[in-house]
This record gives C-alpha cells, structure tokens and sequence, in this order.
C-alpha cells in the first residue's frame, strides 16, 4: 500500500522526470521506501532515507484502507514529524556539496514528493522519479527482452572461468559476471564464504545495470559465463536465459590437477563444518560412496581428495548443460594464469575488447 503523507508548506516538489532524464540527472540516487521494501529490491547504488519505517507503513496503510485517506494523511503526519529534522540531516549528507540529490518512491507519488519538498525547503535540488520504482522495474524486465551479443565462457568446474572473466574485464572486454551479481558460484558450496545474496529481484536489477552498462561502452561481445537458470537461490531472468542457450560458447580446457587446485584455493579455507554440509546437500546425487570417501577427505582435511570424490558428479552436470549449446569452441590453458589465459585469448583473436 503505498504510504500517504500530505505535501505541507507553500510549495511542492513538482513534477517528476522520466527514467531517461532521471539516470542522467546530477546527485546520489535516494530510495524513500521503507527498509523491508529497499531489501526486496532497490536502483544499484542508491541509498535508503525512508519517510516511513516498515511498522509505521504498515499502520498507515491499514488506516488508509480501514479508515480513508483523511485518516491516513493525519496519523503520516503524526509520524513523521518528530523525525523532520533527522530526516533533513540525513538528506543533506546524502546530498553532498553541491546540494544534487535524486529521489524515488514505490509509485513516484506522495512519499517522493513528500521528501522533494522537504529537501527543497533546506535548500536542496531534488529530481524525482516520475512512476517510481514501479517504473524502474518495467526497464528493468523489459531489457532483458531485447537483444544481446552474448557470448558465453564454458568449462568444467574447476577451471577458473571466473577469475579469467575478471582478467578479461580489466582488459576492456564486456563482462557480465553472473556469479558475482549473485555473491554464489553456483554449487552446493558456492554460497561459501561470500555475502547474502540478493533477492532474484534484485540480481535482476544488477543484471540490467550491467547489461545497460556494456551497450552504453559500445560492446560488440558481451561475455558471460555458462550457467544454469538458478545461481544459488538467484534465477536468471527467462528471457536473458534463452539467449544464453544459443549464444556460442568458448569451452575453457584443464587438466584435472590444475582444477583440483584451483578448487582448494577457493574453498579450502571455508574449514570442516561448512564443506560437510554442502557436501550433505548434494549427497543423494553423489551416491554413497561418493559421499563418503568426500566426507572422510573432509573429515581428514585432504582437501584435493575431497574435490576429486566429486568431480565426476560436477563434470556430468556440466556436459548436460553443454550439450544444449548451439556452438562451442574450445582452447586449452594449461599452466597459464588468469591473467597469462586472458592475454592468450585476446591474441588469438578468440576474445575481441570493447571498441572505445
């Protein structure tokens, strides 16, 4: 229910900009949604300077549907009065120096407005998003329905695709790393060690900033890695998904001990406890002697042994992924690093940079 709070004063915040004018407007992006609807969802980048905090929407919305906009308006302005002062401070520190500060709110209504007159009043220059977040989450579902020079960066698990995306994307090549938007890599154990992911709705909105990003640095290729549909509990969006499945793929090729080591670097450090029950997790696919000889090398903290009771479970979910792609093209990089891989690809002409 979007949160009703009454322009007060004599003036008001104006009307809002389309979503074009808003990202080349001046000023930090400020999200005026309570904290529970910022955490579902938000513009990359912005921060959260709520009108209302979640009980205080709650209420009012309640109100509004019980009792009527009249009653709403007056127990919004009950609320936020008190904390007009902190609310005008925490604006000017968002602002900066130059006073430049970019506001939206579910619907580009009230709440924005509300905020934009308030910043206007302690000498700020607000722009607000007309149709609001709302109007975010349109271009955001609808970019993932054009078309995108897609290419993708196959391997088996274990061969350092991501760490190669990463060389290449310091090398002016368009990168969109799905696992990195996602904070997991992907497996029973990709949520080791990293931060909580997103919602899905939120890699979506990670997703398009960084598509957009590429278009707008003029890429020809934009390189992605092969992935299932689901990055840890992050889905990627359908539309984007069904062109990863006939963009063509470069399969990365290494050997089985250069992959077992890469693996123990990554997760070697995660210890006993967190790897026992990623391990538990995937048990039934692994099959029980699979699962034990991985849980004994855990146990031992042989953390090579353990990678190799489950490659053989991985590298069959790979093929039957790789199986479906239209085009593949492989390259063996044993013995090179990320960085030596990604200079190597870039000479033979396998990877083109962006165009600046």
């Amino acid at each position: 229910m979007q949160s009703l709070v009454m322009v007060v004063g004599d003036g008001v915040a104006g009307e809002g900009v389309d979503l074009r004018h808003f990202r080349a407007a001046g000023g930090p992006i400020v999200d005026v949604r309570s904290p529970s609807e910022f955490a579902q969802g938000h513009w990359p980048g912005s921060v959260n300077i709520p009108l209302f905090n979640d009980d205080q929407r709650a209420e009012v919305g309640l109100t509004y549907k019980e009792e009527g906009r009249l009653a709403a308006t007056q127990l919004g302005l009950a609320a936020i009065g008190p904390q007009l002062a902190d609310l005008a401070d925490a604006l000017r520190c968002a602002a900066g120096a130059d006073g430049q500060l970019r506001l939206y709110c579910w619907r580009g209504g009230l709440r924005s407005n509300s905020v934009a007159w308030l910043a206007r009043l302690v000498d700020l220059n607000p722009t607000r998003l007309d149709g609001g977040y709302k109007s975010y989450r349109r271009w955001v579902l609808a970019s993932f329905e054009e078309p995108w020079p897609l290419r993708l960066l196959g391997g088996r698990t274990g061969t350092g695709k991501t760490d190669l995306l990463l060389a290449l994307a310091q090398r002016e090549v368009a990168v969109v790393d799905l696992e990195g938007l996602a904070h997991h890599r992907g497996s029973s154990f990709g949520g080791l060690g990293l931060p909580e992911q997103p919602s899905t709705e939120h890699y979506e909105n990670r997703l398009a900033e960084a598509l957009d990003l590429a278009r707008h640095q003029g890429a020809d290729q934009i390189w992605l890695e092969a992935e299932s549909a689901q990055v840890g509990r992050c889905r990627i969006p359908n539309a984007l998904f069904r062109q990863m499945q006939s963009a063509p793929v470069l399969e990365i090729r290494r050997n089985l001990e250069e992959r077992v080591a890469q693996l123990v670097t990554v997760y070697g450090s995660q210890g006993r406890e967190p790897l026992l029950a990623a391990t538990e997790r995937i048990s039934r696919r692994l099959g029980p002697q699979r699962t034990r000889e991985a849980i004994d090398a855990i146990q031992e903290q042989d953390w090579a042994r353990a990678c190799r009771a489950m490659l053989d479970y991985y590298d069959r979910c790979y093929e039957h992924e790789l199986a479906r792609s239209p085009a593949r093209q492989s390259v063996d990089l044993d013995g090179l690093s990320a960085d030596q891989a990604a200079d190597a690809l870039l000479h033979r002409q396998l990877i083109e940079p962006r165009q600046c």
